[in-house]
């Protein structure tokens, strides 16, 4: 496992998913992959379920994921990611920990710790 090659793909994901650049961003990932909720909560199950919820995110305005920090472990990448979005209330900045399982230079399980909107 090349760890250079794993923070690429990650960078290049976070990169689609700013750009909001579907077809770049689902390149990314294991046709397989899972997105969970952390620690069990599975919320896209396939690429068809993380192209579904990512079309819909992708239309928000302000959407866009700045990287805090970014440590490796083995297969898994942690991102610390200010993360804005647009909500019904309005636009909120949001806190996340994303850990990505990659293999085969996909990612393959991706489990999100989510915390809450500040408007």
């Amino acid at each position: 496992m090349n760890q250079e090659t794993n923070i690429n793909l990650i960078d290049t994901q976070l990169k689609a998913y700013n750009n909001k650049d579907i077809d770049s961003f689902l390149k990314c990932w294991d046709k397989n992959a899972k997105i969970y909720l952390h620690p069990r909560t599975l919320i896209a199950d396939g690429i068809d379920q993380i192209k579904e919820r990512h079309i819909i995110r992708f239309q928000e305005p302000d959407l866009f994921a700045k990287l805090i920090s970014r440590q490796v472990f083995g297969g898994k990448i942690v991102d610390h990611e200010l993360v804005t979005r647009n909500f019904p209330e309005g636009k909120a900045n949001i806190d996340v920990l994303a850990i990505y399982e990659i293999e085969k230079q996909l990612i393959v399980n991706a489990w999100f710790l989510i915390g809450e909107p500040k408007f």
